[in-house]
């Protein structure tokens, strides 16, 4: 670890602390960019005052379990010994959806609201979310809904099949189950418009370890304290986006960055498999012009760019270990004037007539233009025409 590494280390562990953070992420200065952070210039890490599990630690800092364990995989999940140092999430990928509403990424079981904004102006913040999402035989539905309505302690009228799966189990359940610790609803519930009863909502007292887990009958199931901020924020009509995006990229600062995480239970994608996914998504990336507009559509432009001279090794190490953590894979150049404006009037040289070719090394260039309208997609993520 070089000094300046340790240092912002060093600093992370004293200011960090054993209380949760901050959900809410300042949206990047470029409109362009889609890599949010939570903690500038280092990484986010903990360390463990007493004996605890990482399950512990998940719940101080409100993260989910499938996500604070890929993030640690060298961490016994089971005991975390007094002392031991454990990372904590940072940087995060926008899932490929509209900013607006919120976004349910069901692969990485986290949720993304971006508050309403005036007329015209784009959103300034974005709050995450670690939630639950659908078992392999209950799946969540993907697709754009809407909250349809809102009840604060909430009675739970569990289907005739809920209710057999759990008789055949030895624990029966009641026809209805009324508010308080142990009704799984939570004290809060957001009701989507879908057929079939399907909410966000909060966890009961048996089941708060079970966030960011596939674990619930279909429905979202959030930390009580993060459903309790949520409900008062949103209202009725608001879009939710609910998309299965296991991998994602995205730029900051002229940096590509690839995030990827694993299968859901039942799916398996090869290693293959996940690299054309992620090859595709590089190209579309690559492919935004600086104007805004897609350099395939312009005027003398091929089907498609060539694809970056990104980092593969990066890229592979990504797609293998899947921790979710967002991976720099490529840099590029920043405009000509952008880049002609930085050096003094006197040592400026004549600009030459293109670019060089870009190369994979990490820094922090000047910002690009803003992203053209997306559109969605039936694989699940969202593409400019």
């Amino acid at each position: 670890m070089n000094i300046r590494a340790l240092l912002a280390f060093t600093i992370l562990l004293a200011f960090i602390g054993g209380h949760a953070n901050a959900t809410t992420y300042a949206m990047p200065e470029n409109s362009s960019d889609s890599v949010i952070t939570q903690y500038p210039d280092g990484v986010a890490v903990t360390r463990a005052d007493q004996d605890e599990t990482l399950l512990d630690v998940a719940r101080r800092f409100l993260l989910g379990q499938t996500e604070i364990v890929r993030l640690n995989q060298d961490v016994d999940r089971w005991l975390v010994r007094k002392g031991e140092i454990v990372r904590l999430s940072n940087k995060r990928i926008l899932p490929d959806s509209p900013h607006n509403g919120i976004t349910l990424n069901i692969s990485e079981y986290r949720m993304y609201y971006y508050p309403p904004t005036k007329k015209g102006e784009k959103p300034q913040q974005v709050m995450s979310y670690a939630h639950g999402v659908g078992r392999q035989d209950w799946k969540t539905p993907l697709g754009k809904t809407k909250v349809a309505r809102k009840i604060m302690n909430p009675s739970w009228h569990p289907p005739e099949s809920i209710r057999r799966e759990h008789a055949a189990n030895g624990d029966p359940l009641p026809v209805i189950v009324p508010p308080g610790p142990h009704n799984p609803l939570g004290s809060r519930a957001l009701y989507l418009d879908l057929p079939g009863e399907y909410r966000i909502h909060g966890t009961d007292i048996d089941k708060i370890h079970g966030i960011g887990m596939q674990i619930t009958h279909g429905c979202v199931r959030m930390y009580p304290e993060d459903v309790e901020q949520l409900y008062d924020m949103v209202s009725v009509g608001t879009p939710v986006y609910i998309v299965k995006q296991p991998i994602k990229v995205g730029w900051l600062d002229n940096v590509l960055y690839v995030e990827a995480h694993p299968d859901l239970e039942g799916e398996e994608t090869t290693l293959d498999q996940r690299f054309a996914v992620a090859l595709r998504l590089i190209q579309n990336a690559n492919n935004i012009a600086r104007d805004g507009v897609y350099a395939a559509s312009q005027p003398g432009a091929g089907a498609a760019q060539e694809l970056p001279d990104f980092d593969q090794q990066a890229l592979n190490k990504a797609l293998k270990e899947q921790s979710g953590d967002p991976v720099a894979i490529y840099e590029r150049l920043p405009p000509l004037d952008e880049a002609a404006a930085s050096v003094p009037e006197q040592a400026q040289a004549p600009a030459p007539a293109a670019p060089p070719s870009p190369k994979p090394v990490v820094s922090k260039p000047s910002p690009s233009a803003p992203k053209p309208a997306r559109k969605p997609s039936p694989d699940g993520y969202y593409h400019g025409k």
